[in-house]
C-alpha cells in the first residue's frame, strides 16, 4: 500500500505499508505527481508502517521516472519520516542531504507529535 493524502495546501501525507508490485509503484507515482502539481514551499510527512523492498518491476519503474521524481523534490522544503527502523531512518536523512533545498528528518513512528511541530516550525 502505498497511499498519498493531501493535508491542506502545501502538504502531503504518505503512507506506505508492504510490498509494492509495478502496477501498485506506476499508481503510487501517478498519484504522487498529480497530488503536487501546484505545490510549492511543500512539507511531506512520510509514514513507513511496515517497510518491504518493492519488486524488481516496481523498482524499474521508480527509475524510469527518476527525472520526473527530481523535480517533484524541488515542491518540497521539508520532509519528515516516521519509521522504526533504524537503518530507514539514517538513509532518509542521507537523501536529505543529497538534495539541495530539502530538509529531511527523521522520527520513530511514537513520534508522530513531535514530527508533525517540526514540520510546522
Amino acid at each position: 500500500m502505498f497511499k498519498v493524502i493531501q493535508n491542506g495546501v502545501n502538504r502531503l501525507d504518505i503512507e506506505m505499508s508492504g510490498k509494492l508490485n509495478a502496477e501498485e509503484m506506476r499508481i503510487a507515482l501517478d498519484d504522487l505527481v498529480s497530488k503536487s502539481k501546484n505545490i510549492e514551499h511543500g512539507k511531506m510527512l512520510y509514514d513507513v508502517i511496515d517497510f518491504h523492498l518493492p519488486s524488481l518491476d516496481a523498482i524499474a519503474i521508480e527509475f524510469s521516472r527518476l527525472p520526473s521524481m527530481f523535480g517533484l523534490l524541488k515542491k518540497f522544503d521539508r520532509a519528515a519520516v516516521l519509521s522504526n527502523k533504524t537503518w530507514l531512518k539514517k538513509v532518509s536523512e542521507f537523501e536529505g542531504a543529497l538534495f539541495p533545498g530539502l530538509e529531511i528528518k527523521a522520527f520513530t513512528r511514537d513520534q508522530r507529535v513531535e514530527a508533525e511541530a517540526w514540520l510546522s516550525s
